[in-house]
């Protein structure tokens, strides 16, 4: 098996398991998306920390297996990569990615679906298509220049060089950098919190962002109105409240 899904606490860790460096080929691929199929189902997972392990988080793609590829076979393969991490990117749940060693290619991809990225201070990331060659096929090109901006991105993917965990920080590309040692624990942590929430609010606002930052401020007004309303037919929404009100903020707990 090229990955799993282990269930504690109401997280469900996502964890890459093909040694020595976790590189994403074809079945490690199809793998992910149907873990991130079930995370989005279960109902015991209500947050999920994706993790390569203490060494690495994931190097890139299997190259020896993409160079056996050729023009036919990537076009239909590269939709089936790309839906792949997309299902991912789609859990309709707090997702934090645990980066320890390498997040390189593929794996920085794969990283770049999470909502929050915690990084160990030895972690190194990039998107090194470009020696190859290539450019990101995964979502690089689009989901990186979201995220840090298309200038910024465009010095990674044009120059394929690593990223240092600090620069990352810096720039955006990561969230928090901790101890090497501390990274699932702290990601576990994150999600834990998360898990306790309230599990539709917490679905509203991640699509509500996701959704709106794909399209016109109408658009994404109009996305966020129709989630907050939808919302107050919901038990949480009345617990939260009733709890407010009895008892002052941040005191409801949620089933």
């Amino acid at each position: 098996m090229t990955a799993n899904l282990e269930v504690r606490d109401g997280v469900g860790t996502i964890r890459l398991d093909r040694p020595p460096m976790n590189a994403l080929d074809v079945a490690t691929q199809d793998r992910l998306r149907e873990l991130a199929g079930e995370a989005t189902r279960r109902d015991d997972v209500r947050a999920v920390v994706l993790y390569g392990g203490e060494k690495v988080f994931a190097a890139g793609a299997d190259i020896k297996e993409m160079q056996a590829m050729d023009h036919t076979a990537m076009v239909v393969r590269s939709k089936a990569l790309q839906d792949s991490f997309t299902a991912v990117a789609r859990i309709p749940k707090p997702v934090v990615a645990a980066v320890t060693g390498y997040a390189l290619g593929g794996g920085c991809e794969l990283a770049l679906c999470a909502d929050f990225r915690i990084a160990a201070d030895n972690a190194k990331l990039g998107q090194p298509e470009i020696l190859l060659g290539l450019i990101p096929g995964a979502g690089g090109t689009q989901r990186l220049a979201r995220l840090i901006g298309p200038s910024r991105a465009k010095d990674l993917i044009f120059t394929g060089r690593h990223v240092r965990a600090e620069e990352a920080l810096t720039i955006g590309l990561v969230d928090r950098v901790v101890p090497a040692a501390e990274v699932y624990e702290q990601a576990h942590a994150w999600a834990a919190g998360l898990a306790k929430g309230p599990a539709l609010a917490l679905r509203a606002a991640k699509e509500s962002i996701d959704a709106g930052l794909e399209t016109d401020i109408d658009t994404g007004l109009t996305i966020e109105r129709n989630w907050f309303a939808g919302l107050f037919a919901t038990e949480d929404r009345e617990r939260g409240m009733r709890s407010f009100v009895e008892e002052g903020p941040g005191k409801a707990k949620f089933l």
